[in-house]
């Protein structure tokens, strides 16, 4: 039987999830939510990277990513900060929508699953 691996365990859920080689990132949001929505992506983006890195992979191993905007007026500045930070050589299938998320100053949230090496 393949083993789990959770990390950065909270009340209701775990920031990450690792599991036949693979890494389920849970919903990241941004830890500063009086930021803009650059601001929020690019907080989140970080937060992603401190995930995969702790389960012993990076964004280049990204799968898959899904976004879910407050606003889709959002998209064009979250794609600012979310270019900025693409590895460009390795882009992951994304998808991207409308949802209301579960708190109000959230613009954004991000979840994905990553290889690992």
């Amino acid at each position: 039987m393949s083993p789990i691996t959770r990390l950065q365990p909270e009340t209701r859920l775990c920031g990450a999830t690792i599991h036949n080689g693979l890494v389920y990132l849970a919903g990241q949001v941004t830890d500063d939510p009086s930021l803009d929505i650059e601001g929020q992506m690019a907080d989140i983006l970080r937060q992603v990277d401190a995930l995969l890195a702790e389960a012993g992979t990076d964004k280049s191993r990204l799968l898959s990513v899904q976004l879910f905007l407050a606003n889709m007026d959002d998209l064009e500045a979250m794609n600012r900060a979310w270019d900025q930070w693409l590895d460009h050589g390795n882009k992951p299938a994304r998808a991207t929508v409308e949802a209301r998320l579960a708190d109000p100053a959230w613009r954004v949230e991000l979840t994905g699953i990553a290889a690992l090496p």
